[in-house]
């Protein structure tokens, strides 16, 4: 898919994020939108905003953890946009506990998100998907799918199903029967400065921070790529007819960690991660 221009693509988790920076990068591109996320507010005002630009932008609200709200999604897709040729499953949010005390229900709450809102949304569109020709599957998983760090072993997991489920649907969807081929690229992105570690569930946290406002500020300090970056990467990737994506030198580094020494990948990266969280901790650190 060499250009972009007058395709249809599909975001879910549009409003801020990643999801917001690939609505501007895709509008960009020349693309139509029908973006997708819980927080309406938020959403209206992207879809208002590249509206403004002559955009053909449409927007819905999708809590993609239940299936019938990405079936109406892919009605609205088929119905009023003729189809979709490009759906990325980007919505996505964090739980911060260790595993033995964490509350089952919000373990449940992230998995329906991460993993269960991937496999709807790729349920739902699949059809459409495959009547049109050069069609892309974008899941959003990320390092952690290869390395794990203590705390958020159901955010670990998550994007480990992700991954898993790329694959295989990856396999499925190779073309047919005469049916076109729908691709699917998997992106692992590292730390990206988001919002998503402000808007996590957090259980006990002592481990890794002395509290929320302090675990917020390690994240920005480590999360070295901008939502904008991981956005170009990302339609570089589509138009670049790739696979699997990592974005961010962390990202890089783990997934080479887990190549390399897949037994102690998780321990090592887990002590660079404790080591700059307390090189940020120490009085001084980060300025000038």
């Amino acid at each position: 898919m060499t250009s972009l221009t007058g395709k249809t693509v599909v975001i879910t988790g549009a409003a801020s994020g990643i999801g917001e920076a690939l609505a501007h990068a895709m509008a960009a591109q020349g693309t139509r939108l029908l973006l997708a996320d819980v927080d309406t507010a938020r959403l209206a005002s992207l879809a208002e905003v590249l509206q403004q630009q002559g955009i053909t932008c449409l927007a819905q609200a999708c809590d993609v953890s239940q299936a019938s709200a990405l079936d109406a999604l892919a009605e609205r897709a088929l119905h009023e946009l003729g189809g979709a040729d490009i759906l990325i499953n980007n919505a996505g949010v964090a739980l911060v506990a260790p595993a033995q005390n964490l509350a089952l229900h919000d373990a449940h709450w992230l998995m329906n998100i991460n993993f269960w809102g991937v496999v709807h949304g790729c349920r739902a569109f699949t059809p459409q998907l495959q009547a049109r020709p050069g069609s892309v599957i974008v899941n959003l998983s990320s390092v952690f799918a290869m390395v794990s760090l203590p705390t958020q072993s159901i955010y670990n997991a998550s994007k480990a199903a992700v991954r898993a489920f790329s694959d295989a649907l990856r396999e499925e969807l190779r073309e047919e029967n005469g049916k076109a081929s729908v691709r699917v690229l998997c992106v692992h992105p590292g730390g990206i400065r988001t919002r998503l570690v402000e808007r996590a569930r957090l259980g006990d946290i002592t481990a890794i921070a002395d509290s929320p406002q302090a675990l917020h500020t390690q994240f920005r300090q480590l999360a070295r790529t901008s939502p904008d970056e991981a956005a170009t990467a990302i339609v570089r990737a589509i138009r670049g007819r790739q696979t699997r994506l990592l974005i961010g030198a962390d990202a890089r580094l783990g997934d080479w960690l887990f190549r390399m020494t897949p037994a102690y990948a998780s321990a090592w990266f887990s002590a660079l991660a404790r080591w700059g969280q307390q090189r940020i901790a120490r009085p001084g650190a980060g300025e000038g």
